[in-house]
């Protein structure tokens, strides 16, 4: 925050040292520990260390912290400023493109996906923006081909191509992110963002998707849980199918809302 004041979020202190005890003490070792310690150090050096509860607490968190200096890496995993010299290294034009060629494909090569390329289609899905970076997502990633057609015929609207598909993702949600009610959508915000990422990332990869889309009714939902085992606080977001396009398969020309039926400046 600018300005930044020289005392903020004492009411959260205790509470997030106790936290971060606790993961250092009983978890193994990971990059969001490094994140934790780096931030933490960070809040610690800018703000009013003779207050007493900052001071009571950094004593804790130094304490425990130095358990993990192993852990210290080139980047530091604090508040930082973007690199924006120079431009974007991919420029308009290009996205625009990538945009039009990504298209909802139903026809696939019956031809496996290594998974080494939806890992890293993943790369970038993870870097969608979240709710406080909590992610309340996990792809459920199905390639055997009989799985991944089973699960894609669950949804409505997908008789006739989902008995062609070689792999399919089940996006699920998970409300366990969000302790208030009030944040129950936000599953749905953040799985649809880094879905989009996914997908952009698989047309650079040759790869083709089509999201699914997933009816919300009691029918399905128990068909679903029941086939891929969801915990009660989880929900399905959507279906990804993807696979290696069948160049000679359609797809439906989209013709796409202008510019006045799409924005209201205010």
């Amino acid at each position: 925050m600018r300005p930044r004041r020289p005392v903020f979020a004492v009411e959260y202190l205790p509470e997030t040292i106790d936290v971060f005890i606790r993961a250092i003490e009983s978890a193994d070792r990971n990059e969001e520990h490094r994140w934790a310690i780096d931030v933490l150090h960070e809040y610690f050096n800018a703000v009013d260390g003779t207050h007493p509860v900052i001071s009571r607490e950094k004593e804790r968190f130094e304490a425990a912290a130095p358990k993990q200096k192993e852990m210290t890496g080139s980047t530091k995993m604090a508040p930082y400023k973007r690199a924006l010299n120079g431009q974007s290294p991919v420029d308009f034009d290009d996205f625009m493109k990538l945009s039009i060629r990504r298209r909802s494909v139903r026809w696939y090569l019956d031809k496996p996906v290594p998974r080494e390329l939806v890992d890293k289609a993943l790369e970038a899905a993870a870097q969608a923006p979240s709710a406080c970076n909590r992610q309340p997502f996990v792809y459920r990633i199905f390639d055997e081909p009989a799985r991944a057609r089973e699960l894609a015929a669950i949804p409505l609207g997908t008789k006739g191509f989902a008995e062609k598909l070689t792999g399919v993702v089940v996006l699920v949600g998970r409300l366990r992110a969000y302790p208030q009610v009030r944040d129950r959508h936000a599953i749905y915000i953040d799985g649809a963002l880094s879905a989009m990422s996914f997908m952009y990332a698989l047309e650079t990869l040759g790869l083709s998707s089509c999201p699914i889309n997933w009816p919300d009714i009691e029918p399905q939902e128990s068909l679903m849980k029941n086939a891929i085992g969801l915990e009660p606080d989880e929900r399905v977001i959507m279906l990804i199918a993807y696979g290696w396009p069948d160049a000679e398969g359609l797809v439906p020309y989209s013709a796409k809302r202008e510019h006045a039926q799409l924005r209201e400046y205010q």
